[in-house]
């Protein structure tokens, strides 16, 4: 029986660009016979006729197509969520609608998984936006890369490829979709990368601002909570609060040595008064780390279901004598 891979498109008035983008996944995946497709466009809240074109393509292609309508604009990551509750294929692959992704980059995609990859992820390495995006992005990856320990290139590209295990496995939820590949690389999935053409946008405008990397570096915070730090809490408040302690501790005696040469007083400068707060900031986050570990020895430590990937051999239990 074929494959079947579902491809997942979240849509925020994106009216120009629905039609020509359907027909190109078509056309490419004609040329891969070995495989069965769906399409699963998610309406995430559009003003324009982006509704009624995705009825249209879905009574052209009723084999192929389906459509889903959120009651309003929810986010990016609970579209794709909400795709993927609605798709059945063994192999998902995410895009965005505005033709920016070229559909012809599909089978290298698929060729990637083939060599034993979970995850693919796209790198535009030519990005075809203004300067005032891609600089902060270069920047934000690059901090991403090295906070994470992922070495992708573009946590920002929507276009990825995935198995469905790998997504069975992540909530998506906030702004975490651009995290998934350091959230399954945590969980011990092989994550990929190819490059990939990126297209000027052709219909509608951006949907994104500044704002967008503020609310992606809180939610890095998050993604590092709950994965290099998960079941080691007391690493990241103690590291944190040995940083201020060690800060506190070198003004409190650089002080001490002004008082014992003379240099006095010392009660009455702002210096001290911040030197004492570091230190008892310090001993705060240890204490606050120190019970984190306690509740997580406590919890214990549960394999998640996809830390097991292959059992070999048949085995026995035996009773003890």
């Amino acid at each position: 029986m074929k494959n079947l891979i579902s491809f997942v498109i979240p849509v925020k008035d994106e009216a120009g660009s629905l039609e020509d983008l359907c027909d190109r996944i078509h056309t490419v995946m004609a040329g891969l016979t070995q495989y069965r497709i769906e399409i699963v466009f998610v309406d995430d809240g559009s003003e324009d006729a982006s509704w009624t074109i995705m009825k249209s393509l879905v009574n052209r292609h009723p084999d192929t197509v389906k459509a889903l309508r959120l009651r309003r604009n929810f986010g990016k990551a609970f579209a794709l969520a909400a795709g993927f509750e609605a798709s059945r294929g063994s192999i998902i692959v995410t895009m965005d609608a505005d033709l920016q992704d070229d559909p012809e980059e599909i089978p290298s995609f698929l060729a990637k998984l083939e060599q034993g990859y979970d995850l693919v992820s796209g790198w535009k390495q030519n990005r075809q936006d203004p300067l005032s995006k891609t600089l902060p992005s270069k920047l934000f990856n690059k901090v991403t890369a090295w906070l994470s320990g992922v070495p992708l290139h573009d946590f920002n590209c929507g276009y990825k490829a995935y198995r469905r295990e790998v997504l069975q496995n992540i909530r998506i939820y906030g702004e975490l979709h651009r995290y998934v590949p350091v959230l399954a690389h945590d969980m011990g999935f092989r994550i990929g990368e190819i490059p990939v053409r990126h297209h000027p946008r052709r219909h509608g405008r951006s949907k994104y601002g500044w704002e967008r990397y503020a609310r992606g570096f809180l939610d890095l915070l998050t993604v590092l909570a709950t994965t290099r730090y998960r079941h080691k809490p007391g690493h990241l408040f103690g590291g944190i609060g040995l940083v201020f302690g060690l800060a506190g501790g070198a003004i409190l005696a650089y002080l001490a040595v002004l008082w014992f040469s003379g240099v006095r007083p010392i009660g009455n400068r702002p210096l001290f008064f911040v030197g004492i707060l570091l230190v008892i900031l310090s001993i705060q986050l240890i204490s606050v780390g120190l019970l984190a570990e306690l509740m997580t020895h406590h919890a214990g430590q549960n394999l998640p279901d996809c830390a097991v990937v292959e059992l070999a051999g048949k085995g026995e239990d035996h009773e003890a004598a």
